[in-house]
């Protein structure tokens, strides 16, 4: 069955996008602060309790990474267009998950079979990006914050394009199978 528990905490994280994007653009701070916390925890919940209680289905396979892209994307252009975050940061951030997409649009429409699992370098990264959005939220009065923001976001940069390479290194390894395949054939 693919309506579980963390599938409806991971429908829960894309209903709460545009709730926090609302409050971003409202100037309240607090509770999109509040709100992205919330998806944060329902992300890391979601996995913990498909693990635990062995609730994988596909439906959550597709929907897991769509909801962190849709949270993430919507926060970095929203902390960009309020000049909150460097703009380059969201073009890294977007660009990549453009990437990503194309990529398994393109293996979609040439009936190319792929399974992505995140490596690790993935899975950091999207630490780093959900970190880099908390600290960018919490109140930047705080001392030291400032510098602790524009580490954060040069660890993220680097980050965010090591996986991109990544996923491009990994594509292309499977187009090139998939070539090879088909010429023995």
């Amino acid at each position: 069955m693919s309506i579980n528990i963390p599938n409806i905490l991971t429908v829960i994280r894309i209903l709460l996008t545009p709730l926090f994007v609302i409050f971003l653009l409202k100037d309240l701070f607090h509770f999109a602060l509040l709100v992205f916390t919330i998806a944060a925890i329902s992300d890391g919940l979601d996995g913990l309790l498909a693990r635990y209680f062995n609730q994988y289905s596909v439906l959550g396979a597709y929907l897991d990474p769509i909801a962190d892209k849709l949270l993430l994307a919507s926060a970095f252009v929203s902390l960009a267009v309020l000049k909150i975050i460097p703009g380059w940061l969201a073009v890294i951030v977007l660009s990549r998950d453009i990437l990503i997409i194309t990529g398994v649009a393109v293996f979609a429409l040439t009936d190319i079979p792929i399974e992505i699992n995140p490596s690790l370098v993935s899975k950091w990264t999207t630490v780093a990006q959900f970190l880099t959005i908390l600290l960018t939220l919490i109140d930047p009065d705080i001392p030291g914050i400032q510098i602790t923001k524009w580490s954060l976001f040069w660890i993220t940069a680097g980050l965010t394009i090591a996986s991109g390479l990544h996923y491009v290194y990994f594509g292309l390894n499977v187009l090139q199978n998939s070539y090879g395949k088909n010429q023995k054939k």
